[in-house]
């Protein structure tokens, strides 16, 4: 069973796709090794989702092929 890693003093950054609105945004945490937990700026005290970075980087990848 994989565990959530405790993300209470997670410093959030907010994604570079996001449009530069303040409420408009996705917001992704440093600093968790293989892990990249994301959230929406519109509600960070809701839940947060973890990825893994390979299937974060080719999502990310493929966004930006399509853009």
């Amino acid at each position: 069973m994989k565990q959530t890693p405790d993300l209470s003093t997670a410093a959030w950054r907010k994604s570079s796709y996001s449009d530069g609105g303040a409420n408009n945004c996705v917001e992704v945490a440093d600093g968790y090794p293989g892990l990249v937990p994301v959230r929406d700026s519109k509600a960070p005290q809701g839940p947060t989702l973890v990825f893994g970075a390979e299937p974060w980087a080719a999502f990310v990848g493929n966004v930006g092929e399509a853009m």
